[in-house]
């Protein structure tokens, strides 16, 4: 999940890399797809047409969906404020995913993990500063399409983890990819101009930075809880204003900061308190302990994890 962090923060300088040169987003998400799919190539030519069969087609025409909406509005949002400001408002995508979480996929969170949940909403709220003292009534369209891209990255998030519970990582990634990208041609045409030619490397590091990026993704999602994984996506703020520094000069001002420093605070106690929890579960198994699975249980369930009670 950090290694996703680094590159999908790259991909986000790349996009806003190329704003400026005139490119339309609507244009920049195609291209981005495009060379993504190049990149997976290799991957399709050597695990073969097994690649493409899923049971699944109903989840990934859901995860598309909402992949290229919040993907859209991201590119949108990346055209019209700093990268690191957009990435700070993005904490919202892994606070609204343990809500799903918990909602929609059946994970267990625990009283401590929903307060730092609303601590974590509390510093978005620092961040957008809905119109209180001298400093608010700055949310423009800029924020509100960050906004949006959190809700549907954070719904397209809990989709991989439907997915990469059944299929590969790969896979997730290849078919999402393959459903999109002519989708995304559709919009890309009505704004269409050809590129400079120096932007078709920058294009094409973003297409293959992008797969990297939701390939570890999903390979994190396969590994643990979507809870967990998405507690960690606050790393993409340090590699996000260090692309932004390095590439544009970007500063961003003191409430986004604060505002950031509240989330990274209630992500880490997210993550911190999971690995606790996963040790103390994790320590009848070594030590021989006895444990409990709940009433009617006398063992581990039968997905094999094991859930103490407290």
């Amino acid at each position: 999940m950090l290694i996703s962090c680094a590159l999908l923060a790259g991909v986000a300088a790349l996009g806003r890399y190329a704003a400026p040169a005139g490119v339309s987003p609507l244009q920049v998400v195609f291209l981005r797809l495009l060379f993504g799919l190049i990149a997976l190539s290799p991957v399709l030519a050597w695990r073969g047409p097994e690649m493409l069969r899923t049971s699944s087609l109903r989840l990934y025409v859901v995860r598309v969906v909402l992949g290229l909406i919040g993907m859209t509005t991201w590119f949108l949002a990346l055209a019209l404020l700093p990268v690191g400001e957009v990435t700070a408002i993005g904490f919202l995508t892994p606070l609204f995913s343990i809500l799903g979480a918990a909602l929609f996929l059946g994970e267990i969170v625990r009283w401590r993990r929903w307060s730092a949940t609303l601590i974590g909403f509390a510093g978005a709220l620092i961040i957008l500063r809905p119109g209180f003292g001298p400093v608010g009534g700055e949310v423009g369209p800029g924020t509100w399409l960050a906004l949006i891209a959190a809700i549907c990255m954070a719904a397209a998030s809990l989709m991989i983890k439907r997915l990469s519970d059944r299929d590969d990582p790969d896979k997730v990634v290849l078919i999402s990819v393959l459903m999109q990208t002519p989708i995304a041609l559709i919009p890309a045409l009505f704004v269409w101009q050809w590129p400079d030619p120096y932007l078709w490397a920058v294009f094409a590091a973003m297409g293959a930075l992008g797969m990297l990026g939701h390939i570890t993704l999903a390979r994190a999602f396969a590994a643990a809880d979507a809870s967990l994984v998405m507690s960690v996506d606050f790393a993409r703020l340090p590699f996000a204003v260090l692309f932004g520094f390095a590439l544009f000069g970007e500063l961003i001002d003191i409430w986004t900061w604060i505002g950031a420093g509240v989330i990274f605070a209630a992500s880490l106690y997210n993550a911190h308190r999971e690995g606790r929890l996963r040790r103390a579960t994790l320590a009848p198994i070594t030590t021989g302990e006895p444990y409990s699975t709940g009433p009617s249980s006398t063992g581990p369930s039968s997905t094999g994890s094991v859930r103490l009670e407290r």
